[in-house]
């Protein structure tokens, strides 16, 4: 028998936060691997720098902003993305805010702020480009989650509620949505310095912790996300849905390192 190939030559990707950090490297990666990639984000200048890297991968694009917290504007990008293209076989959910606040200082508006964001943005586009892949009878979304998915993280208790969500949210969609064709799994990043956390990294008291803790010891580079990325948008998949993949750098496996 054949084996399905981990690949993705042709295939129809949006990424959404697809302009910085981990969703960039994804974008990247998948055009890499021979799909034609639409990176969205609301700033404009930054999609079309994405895009014109997609471009000189030898990909197809379109350069289309879109805010998650906006339901008109991602319906938007997907008329647009199903003009162009007929089809959305792949849909990454990697926007994302994270704000370190002690829980007793949290307001209202901020907490709502980061879960409409976090929870409530995936939701929405995982409707909004589900119902596309559902009708075709074939899609697979990949969800980030975090390793806040799965341990609480000191002081930022809005951040790890929604992620824990979103762990579950992928669970849910993926055992609903695998009748229709459509396989729904998230990956739980571990340490991954992006614009997003670079402040509560770098030169701090919990990068060092961090980093004393990760067993491989050091923080991850957004690249070697785009593995793991890759292998649930693939083919290779095809018989994994409702998965969280970590990946951490052995950081929740760990107990004591020396």
């Amino acid at each position: 028998m054949g084996y399905p190939k981990l690949e993705l030559t042709d295939r129809v990707a949006v990424v959404l936060g697809g302009t910085s950090g981990i969703g960039r490297a994804i974008a990247l990666g998948f055009a890499e691997a021979g799909a034609h990639v639409v990176p969205v984000s609301r700033r404009a200048e930054l999609v079309e720098e994405t895009a014109r890297e997609i471009e000189s991968k030898g990909r197809k694009t379109l350069a289309i902003r879109g805010d998650v917290d906006d339901r008109a504007s991602l319906e938007t990008v997907c008329e647009k993305v199903l003009a162009e293209f007929g089809q959305v076989d792949i849909l990454v959910n990697s926007a994302g805010r994270v704000k370190r606040t002690p829980t007793l200082e949290v307001t209202e508006a901020e907490w709502n702020s980061i879960l409409n964001t976090n929870l409530t943005g995936t939701l929405r586009a995982c409707q909004i480009f589900g119902e596309q892949m559902i009708k075709r009878g074939y899609g697979r979304i990949v969800n980030i989650a975090s390793i806040a998915s799965l341990i609480s993280l000191y002081e930022v208790a809005a951040y790890c509620a929604s992620k824990a969500a979103v762990a579950n949210l992928t669970r849910s969609l993926g055992t609903e949505w695998c009748r229709y064709g459509v396989n729904v799994n998230a990956i739980a990043p571990g340490v991954f310095p992006t614009p997003l956390n670079a402040a509560l990294l770098d030169g701090t008291a919990r990068g060092r912790e961090y980093t004393m803790r990760i067993p491989v010891g050091r923080f991850g580079k957004v690249e070697e996300l785009v593995g793991a990325a890759i292998f649930l948008a693939s083919e290779s998949a095809s018989y994994i849905t409702g998965e969280v993949i970590v990946v951490d750098g052995g950081l929740l496996a760990s107990g004591v390192n020396s």
